[in-house]
């Protein structure tokens, strides 16, 4: 009954619930430490001078088809953020992205993702942006979505230590339109045919 496996057994799992309710714990209290800390109501994020160019792309890799040019779009705009309520003693790092929502003609809403950035500390969690250019090049399902309204996000992930992934977005929003067609060369062409 005193065996050194039934008291192996007895302390590996007292030392796993130990170690399971200090991570609930710990996961528990720093998402009472975000929320508190006004992680949900960053309200000093500004996105601004959004410049948006639609260009035709041949490669498969932007969406086209052999033989068919795809329209492809990207941004170019200034962005300012004071991230730092996101970081507490349990926040490994951030991930930043900028997204823009859009109605499509057969689709309610589309998202897409233009930017992303990963903050790893609270020294680099406020920034302000100049003239940016848009990381990804994004096209639509369909066939194209030149001057279709768009509205740009700020969002965020902050991936803890300990504990769940925990999502939001700051309240900034900038709306734009997104532009007539170049051609991947820089030149204008003509516009798209629907």
């Amino acid at each position: 009954m005193f065996s050194l496996t039934s008291r192996a057994q007895a302390i590996s799992n007292k030392t796993l619930l130990a170690v399971s309710a200090i991570s609930v714990a710990v996961a528990v209290l720093s998402l009472l430490q975000l929320y508190f800390g006004g992680a949900w109501n960053i309200g000093s994020t500004r996105i601004n001078n959004v410049k948006a160019v639609a260009l035709l792309k041949n490669l498969r890799a932007f969406g086209a088809e052999p033989g068919t040019a795809k329209e492809n779009a990207k941004l170019q705009f200034d962005l300012a953020a004071d991230l730092t309520p996101l970081f507490n003693w349990n926040t490994k790092q951030v991930f930043v992205y900028l997204t823009a929502e859009y109605d499509g003609a057969n689709t309610a809403m589309n998202k897409v993702t233009f930017w992303d950035k990963i903050i790893t500390s609270k020294d680099d969690a406020v920034f302000d942006l100049k003239n940016v250019r848009s990381k990804y090049s994004v096209w639509d399902v369909e066939s194209s979505f030149r001057e279709r309204p768009a509205k740009l996000k700020l969002e965020w992930n902050v991936q803890p230590w300990v504990g769940p992934l925990v999502f939001g977005e700051t309240d900034a929003e900038s709306a734009f339109k997104f532009s007539t067609i170049k051609n991947s060369a820089g030149k204008k062409s003509k516009k798209a045919r629907n």
